[in-house]
């Protein structure tokens, strides 16, 4: 058959398309490039980090015994007969973390439950922002909230109860990690698939039943991972701590009275009295790569936990 004058050629066709594919490939090669030395860069500073707590820390250890570091019972590194027994300050940041993980575990939960099984679809679209607008106030906020408006309540219930005390710093800690793990423990439970939930409802079971028998242990690992995560949350929580909680170091589980975590400390020395190179300025790099130890190993073992218990369905 013959070809009309006016039609294309074949190779004409393809010859209009070569210039944008190798445009295509140029643009995705620059791309790869980009991202690729943005990922790189956040490895580049996270590994800065870590290189400059280990050195520093080693100078502290070099004239401070690991044994003391972690026997001693006082913590007093910039008085003159220094102590270093970081025990004291890793007591009262669990302490408060824990108080926190009371209040908020809870409270999470559940609202995590109502958000993704009760609530209707028109409700929770404006509800579950709202909740996470609470991740959004600043930690100082928090702080002088629970010192200013929880702790002269909490004294008409708490008797013994000090102005800076562990137990208001504990419960704004609890409302400040709340918004993590409630929205992390609603999309693992939003994401259990229905069929578990109608094949539950078919034997008989009731919408309670359902939830606590079938969709719980289903979002069971992404649960206990906002959980960890919450807890790690709080661990390395800052102002709230330094303002409600105090800064007097003292090795107890009392939480009506002051207390000084590791963030505490840590902003206690950056504020820039303390002489850098010293023994006190090395005590804030050794306060640090604790806390990085505590929140490594609570990463770690949330990754290790949702990897293990993960339910994996079709």
């Amino acid at each position: 058959m013959t070809t009309s004058p006016s039609s294309p050629a074949p190779n004409q066709d393809s010859g209009l398309w070569q210039p944008n594919r190798q445009l295509s490939k140029s643009v995705e090669l620059i791309a790869k490039i980009v991202f690729g030395a943005f990922g790189f860069l956040s490895i580049l500073v996270t590994a800065g980090i870590i290189f400059t707590l280990i050195f520093e820390t080693i100078g502290f250890f070099r004239e401070v015994s690991i044994v003391q570091f972690l026997t001693d019972r006082q913590w007093t590194p910039l008085f003159t007969n220094s102590r270093f027994g970081i025990m004291v300050l890793i007591s009262a940041t669990l302490l408060t973390s824990f108080i926190a993980l009371v209040v908020a575990m809870p409270l999470g939960l559940l609202s995590a439950v109502c958000l993704s099984e009760y609530a209707p679809r028109s409700l929770r679209r404006w509800l579950k922002p709202a909740l996470e607008i609470l991740a959004g106030v600043p930690t100082i906020v928090f702080g002088y909230f629970a010192l200013f408006l929880v702790t002269p309540f909490l004294k008409l219930l708490v008797p013994g109860l000090q102005t800076f005390n562990g137990l208001s710093a504990g419960i704004v800690l609890g409302i400040a990690i709340l918004p993590t793990i409630a929205s992390l423990s609603e999309d693992a439970i939003y994401a259990v698939p229905q069929s578990l939930r109608q094949g539950s409802y078919a034997l008989g079971a009731t919408k309670r039943e359902t939830i606590t028998n079938v969709v719980l242990p289903a979002a069971l690992s992404g649960i206990v991972a906002s959980f960890i995560l919450g807890i790690a949350r709080a661990v390395g929580e800052t102002m709230i701590v330094t303002v409600a909680a105090g800064q007097n170091p003292r090795l107890t589980l009392d939480p009506r009275v002051p207390i000084q975590t590791m963030t505490s400390f840590i902003v206690q020395v950056a504020g820039g009295d303390t002489p850098t190179g010293s023994l006190s300025y090395r005590t804030l790099f050794a306060v640090g790569m604790t806390l990085f130890v505590i929140t490594m190993a609570l990463n770690l073992f949330s990754f290790w936990f949702v990897r293990r218990f993960r339910e994996k369905y079709e």
